[in-house]
C-alpha cells in the first residue's frame, strides 16, 4: 500500500539518504560531477533543509510502499498569487513507474486546491527526461530561465504550470 507523510525537521537524514540515492543517477547524463556535488551540497545539507522549512516556508512530503521508502517532494503555497511552487520531486530510480510521482502531485495539487491555490509551478532542467512525466500530468511550459547558482553553474530550466 502507498502512503504519502508529512516530513518535518527531524526527518533530514531520510530525506537526505533519498537524494543520494536520486540525485547521480537523474542527473548524470545532464550535469557534471562536480555540478551534482556542488548542487547537492548546497540544497542538501542540513543548513539548507532547516532553511527549507523553517525560514522558507517549504513543506516537505516522503512517499512509501508498505515500509519501504520511494520518494520525497517539497512544496511551498502561495510562492505567487494563487500559486503553489513545487520545489522538489524525486522518486527512487527503481521506483519510477509505479504511480509514486503522479501521488505525490496530487497530493500537493490538493493541498493548493484546499488553500486557494489555483495554479502548480515548478522548474525542470531543459535536458531532464522528466518532462514528459510533467507534460503527462497536466503541466505545460510556460517559459524558461537560465539561474546563476554560483561557482560558474548554471540551471538551464523551464518553467512548467498546471492550472486547475
Amino acid at each position: 500500500m502507498i502512503e504519502v507523510e508529512k516530513a518535518d525537521i527531524n526527518d533530514f537524514e531520510l530525506i537526505h539518504e533519498l537524494a543520494q540515492n536520486v540525485w547521480p543517477q537523474t542527473y548524470k547524463d545532464i550535469l557534471t560531477a562536480e555540478q551534482i556535488d556542488y548542487m547537492f551540497s548546497m540544497m542538501y545539507s542540513r543548513e539548507a533543509y532547516t532553511d527549507q522549512i523553517a525560514v522558507k516556508g517549504h513543506h516537505f512530503l516522503i512517499i512509501k510502499e508498505d515500509d519501504r521508502y520511494l520518494g520525497f517532494a517539497s512544496y511551498e503555497l502561495n510562492y505567487h498569487y494563487e500559486t503553489t511552487k513545487i520545489h522538489k520531486i524525486y522518486i527512487l530510480p527503481e521506483a519510477q513507474g509505479k504511480g509514486a510521482g503522479r501521488i505525490l502531485l496530487s497530493k500537493i495539487e490538493d493541498i493548493a486546491k484546499r488553500n486557494g491555490n489555483t495554479r502548480l509551478s515548478l522548474n525542470v532542467n531543459r535536458f531532464n527526461p522528466a518532462i514528459y512525466f510533467y507534460e503527462k500530468t497536466g503541466f505545460v511550459k510556460a517559459g524558461q530561465e537560465d539561474i546563476d547558482i554560483g561557482n560558474g553553474y548554471l540551471m538551464e530550466d523551464y518553467i512548467m504550470e498546471k492550472h486547475f
